[in-house]
């Protein structure tokens, strides 16, 4: 699943091949891929809108538009393509936005997770999402109160978008090696020296993913090289670069887990 620097990457290419354009139509292939509104409701209300900012919140696509928010979630498989001239649709796209100057946005979902929603007001959506681990609401001291207030194993907790906004499986891994931490540690016993380093460490593993366009693991995201310079994550089995000990894998909360025995002891 993209995570947020892959999110972030696909805002910051779509920027220059959108920006200013014009829906004409849209052709909703799957119906199931648009949350809301109804298919024929989003067909009348998209078209016609032209295209202003790109933004990002959490793992969210905010398409600004002249009178709504386009907000797309990608989940497991989903993909953007913007081509020009003629398209001819493939099985797994299931909505195209015709736009102008004979451009065509190409939202395609093998698996059919991802979801699309036409609306006035995108706060409801994000209502229950914490705060962007890069923005200024997330500093040093929140992490420490907010950690203390919870008891839970930190992977999932850091996994937990009501927590923090962004996070997935492959930064939180490397957040965590990063800041010496075990994933199973309990958020509460964290100190506030210890709850410092989570917080750069996150900043860190985050914009060190952005900075490489994001990681290319599988067929469902294209173009980014920060599995080249992954520290545990998927690496079980192999030297930790900072100590040379076997990197372990475990499963938490049905989640593939890799961890440095040394540098993130247990207790």
């Amino acid at each position: 699943m993209p995570e947020l620097p892959e999110v972030e990457t696909f805002a910051r290419t779509l920027r220059p091949a959108l920006i200013g354009k014009t829906i004409l139509s849209a052709e909703l292939r799957w119906k199931r891929t648009l949350a809301s509104p109804s298919p024929v409701k989003f067909r009348r209300q998209v078209a016609g809108q032209q295209i202003g900012e790109i933004g990002r919140r959490a793992k969210f696509l905010d398409l600004q538009l002249d009178d709504f928010h386009l907000v797309i979630h990608l989940r497991m498989s989903g993909d953007l393509l913007v081509v020009l001239g003629g398209y001819q649709p493939a099985r797994h796209d299931h909505l195209l936005l015709h736009l102008s100057d004979d451009a065509t946005l190409v939202f395609s979902d093998p698996r059919k997770f991802g979801r699309v929603w036409l609306t006035a007001n995108p706060a409801a959506l994000f209502q229950d999402l914490g705060p962007e681990p890069l923005s200024e609401a997330f500093h040093a001291d929140w992490l420490y109160t907010a950690l203390q207030t919870h008891r839970r194993q930190l992977k999932p907790l850091l996994l937990d978008q009501t927590f923090v906004a962004g996070l997935g499986n492959i930064y939180a891994d490397e957040a965590l090696h990063l800041a010496g931490l075990h994933p199973l540690r309990i958020s509460s016993t964290i100190t506030e020296q210890e709850a410092g380093r989570l917080h750069y460490a996150i900043r860190r593993a985050l914009l060190d993913g952005i900075s490489h366009n994001g990681a290319s693991i599988d067929w469902a995201y294209r173009g980014g090289d920060f599995q080249n310079h992954f520290h545990v994550y998927g690496r079980a089995g192999e030297a930790c670069h900072a100590c040379g000990t076997a990197i372990e894998r475990i499963v938490v909360g049905q989640r593939s887990t890799h961890f440095c025995p040394l540098c993130q002891k247990s207790g």
